[in-house]
């Protein structure tokens, strides 16, 4: 039986490399197939006992195929295995919501940074949740923090409940269009990841074809949605509040414009990648 699992687990590797995807995504398959962690693959013994439970070698390998075959067709490995890692955390995500990106990472650590500076409670309003990566990241880190979650889409609403429910119930949602969100409440920080690609940009196979276009597309140079982003940060912070913005690379000078309104400190962060990927201002 080890052989067998082998042998299929190769093929796997094998049918997804000639598609142009990573050979790695094989054993999340079919670790998510057996229901163990992808590591566990390498136990034997878990296998075994995975496969016993199981009962039926041929349920496995059905499985494990279709799955293969939805992600040769460019579905997110994300929406097929339910889950996806952002932090510390261990997220559900699926057709609906977008998937939380590495880069988002960097935002929350800015985040962090500068919470670190305030002492006592810190008020913070997540614009445009998604499936809470951010806020959740920032509740469990920092538990003296209240996060509110702002999210209208009713699919990504259900994954932000879900994940919410499973990983920080403190966290509040509120189901509303940031523009007109917790009018006459103030905070000390807003956090927010807006759609900001332009309309006409071409975009992966994976996210084109399956990621909500809500969550990616701002107008027709991207930044129409993270104008009202901002107007909504400056509505809603005090005066000495924090904000910390994703936006497209290529952004960065229209969103220092826009923040120098109503803004001070205005910086803006590189990616991993060396890439302007998200910008911290000030509220006057």
């Amino acid at each position: 039986m080890e052989l067998t699992f082998k042998e299929f687990l190769r093929g796997g590797k094998e049918q997804l490399s000639k598609a142009g995807f990573a050979e790695v995504e094989a054993e999340h398959l079919l670790a998510h197939t057996l229901g163990i962690s992808r590591m566990d693959l390498h136990n034997p013994l878990t296998v075994e006992n995975a496969l016993s439970a199981i009962g039926d070698m041929a349920v496995v390998e059905e499985t494990f195929w279709k799955l293969l075959d939805r992600r040769c067709a460019h579905e997110p490995l994300q929406y097929l295995t339910g889950v996806t890692y952002f932090r510390h955390l261990e997220l559900k995500v699926g057709p609906g919501v977008l998937v939380p990106r590495p880069e988002s990472e960097l935002l929350v650590e800015a985040v962090l940074t500068h919470i670190e500076k305030i002492s006592g409670a810190v008020s913070v309003v997540d614009l445009g949740s998604g499936s809470g990566a951010l806020a959740l990241a920032i509740a469990t880190e920092v538990p003296r923090t209240h996060v509110i979650a702002v999210e209208k889409s009713p699919e990504a609403i259900a994954w932000l409940k879900e994940n919410v429910s499973f990983i920080d119930e403190k966290v509040r949602i509120l189901e509303s269009d940031v523009s007109t969100a917790l009018d006459g409440v103030k905070c000390d920080v807003v956090i927010a990841n807006p759609p900001y690609v332009p309309d006409s940009q071409e975009l992966p196979k994976d996210v084109a074809d399956h990621e909500p276009a809500i969550a990616l597309f701002g107008g027709a140079d991207g930044m129409k949605i993270p104008r009202l982003f901002i107007s909504a940060a400056s509505r809603l912070l005090k005066s000495g509040g924090f904000l910390a913005i994703e936006h497209h690379e290529a952004q960065g000078p229209q969103i220092a414009d826009v923040l120098n309104e109503e803004f001070i400190d205005i910086v803006l962060h590189q990616d991993l990648t060396g890439r302007p990927r998200f910008t911290t201002a000030v509220r006057r």
